[in-house]
């Protein structure tokens, strides 16, 4: 059989953001979604997946999952057979964006939680479209479920985020880089620096999608990481669905 796939979500997302790729993923495949727990920084959270994780992983993270990814990959490059990041940027965060992050902490602390979500997860970010408005709502639904308090965690991990730039370039093993054509929080041009940093990578950009392609565009994220976890190496390359 082959290698657990290990998935890691979101921003305030859970299991749910990565439904469509476990059914179709699964057969054949032990698939294994993490929580980020109750860490505060980028570091922790990558302690606490790696304590419940097999011992030797394909491994896949969305934005602040895709840095919690990368931590692992520095701590534990011998149990990472495979890496995909979707949606995410590799460099620390700006003061100024830090500084913006602390109103909406406490927006979500005063039971303003969706309201808070918005701002962080903006309309502009997803693709336009009739499911825009769905694919809100789904969101919403996960980030409820999590409460203001892991509001308040994952956005201070990122506020302190590392930067993982030698990490990456170091890596070996065969990457996958993917991001939504629309994605204005995690643009194009990040995942084009992020692929060509990495010796293994290839990119891909999903059109029709913006940040959460694996439910705005499900089947051609799917198809990505099928192919991925299929081929032992490739060179690096762009391509788009």
């Amino acid at each position: 059989m082959a290698e657990p796939l290990l998935l890691i979500p979101g921003f305030m997302a859970d299991a749910r953001m990565f439904l469509p790729q476990v059914a179709a993923l699964s057969a054949g495949r032990t698939i294994q979604v993490a929580s980020l727990g109750e860490g505060d920084t980028i570091e922790d959270m990558a302690g606490e997946v790696l304590a419940s994780a097999p011992p030797f992983f394909a491994l896949a993270g969305h934005w602040i999952g895709g840095l919690v990814a990368m931590e692992i990959l520095r701590r534990a490059p011998e149990r990472v057979s495979r890496i995909a990041f979707l949606d995410v940027l590799t460099l620390t965060e700006t003061p100024n964006a830090a500084a913006e992050r602390e109103p909406r902490i406490a927006m979500a602390r005063a039971g303003r939680l969706a309201e808070a979500l918005e701002q962080e997860i903006p309309a502009a970010a997803l693709a336009p479209g009739a499911g825009r408005a769905d694919l809100q709502s789904r969101l919403r639904e996960m980030a409820e479920s999590l409460g203001p308090e892991a509001f308040a965690r994952q956005s201070r991990a990122l506020m302190r985020r590392p930067n993982q730039q030698k990490t990456l370039s170091n890596a070996m093993v065969q990457a996958l880089v993917l991001c939504g054509a629309h994605d204005t929080l995690c643009p194009v041009r990040r995942h084009e620096f992020l692929a060509a940093l990495m010796p293994r990578a290839t990119l891909c950009v999903v059109e029709g999608a913006g940040h959460v392609p694996t439910l705005e565009q499900p089947e051609a994220v799917t198809n990505a990481l099928r192919g991925w976890l299929s081929t032992p190496y490739l060179l690096r390359r762009t391509t788009r669905f």
